[in-house]
């Protein structure tokens, strides 16, 4: 018994075949809000690792709050201090606050070589080709920023009260100018991550990184009262967002009014995550 076997008509001509299914490329599709949060935990465990397994990497937020105490307090405590009517422990005081608010844009300049420094090794174009939000990716790297950033921020503390610095507030009062001082600091950081983005080496995000934060932390009321500033200098500290956080910190752990100050640095803080958190998603997307 033979089959025989009927050959199908041949498609007319212009037709159009079965259309082939199209995989979905990775990362494509909506991620919800658990799949987002398991990805940064797990991305951010991945940065702490890497921590780990180089140590060195933490010399930064052991030493810096350290030196920059122990200079600006024996240096210039007992002239600044005199300028605010009283000695080297009145300007522990004034200090320590102002450099909480330092400790930020100190640590964010880490976060833009240290983005930059993982495309150049294509740890980045791996990450892109998984099957995860793209943002995971910079707010894991900010997670582990701002874990470095109340290191840092616990040990400055520990120095000032070492060196007599009083709390004149509270602990909640305390608590709120570290929480203010890491908000304002996690903006900052989507600043440096542009940077990284943009920029072809870690050398060129440092130093674009030192030509924004010098003028930015010397002209402010960081390290000084701004009153004896030439009035030109003075009209710029007026618009500074490090003025408003280090007043905003300073009236937080000493006392005086905050309310200006801290609303003034939510305002930057949400203005600058606003412009630079998007473009810094997309310039993540697109870099190649």
């Amino acid at each position: 018994m033979s089959t025989t076997t009927t050959p199908l008509p041949p498609a007319p001509a212009g037709a159009a075949g079965p259309a082939p299914s199209k995989a979905a490329a990775p990362g494509e599709g909506r991620i919800g809000l658990r799949a987002n949060l398991r990805h940064i935990g797990a991305l951010a465990r991945r940065n702490l690792l890497q921590i780990k397994k180089d140590p060195e990497s933490m010399f930064d937020v052991l030493l810096m709050p350290v030196i920059f105490t122990l200079l600006f307090v024996y240096v210039f405590g007992g002239s600044v201090g005199s300028s605010l009517g009283g000695d080297r422990h009145d300007y522990v005081n004034y200090l320590i606050p102002g450099l909480m608010a330092m400790m930020g844009m100190n640590i964010a300049m880490a976060v833009g070589t240290g983005v930059n420094d993982d495309f150049r090794k294509g740890v980045m174009d791996r990450f892109r080709t998984m099957p995860i939000a793209r943002s995971s990716v910079l707010i894991a790297k900010i997670v582990v920023e701002l874990g470095r950033m109340t290191v840092a921020t616990l040990i400055l503390l520990v120095m000032g009260f070492a060196l007599g610095m009083t709390l004149e507030t509270s602990v909640l009062g305390l608590l709120a100018a570290v929480a203010l001082s890491a908000v304002f600091g996690a903006a900052i950081m989507w600043i440096f991550i542009l940077l990284g983005l943009s920029m072809k080496t870690a050398q060129a995000v440092q130093g674009m990184g030192m030509l924004v934060l010098m003028p930015l932390q010397f002209g402010s009321s960081i390290f000084a009262p701004t009153q004896t500033m030439p009035g030109w200098l003075q009209a710029f500290t007026d618009y500074n967002p490090l003025s408003n956080l280090a007043d905003a910190v300073r009236g937080l752990m000493m006392g005086g009014p905050v309310a200006s100050s801290v609303w003034g640095t939510l305002a930057w803080a949400a203005g600058i995550t606003l412009v630079t958190a998007p473009l810094a998603v997309s310039k993540f997307r697109k870099k190649t």
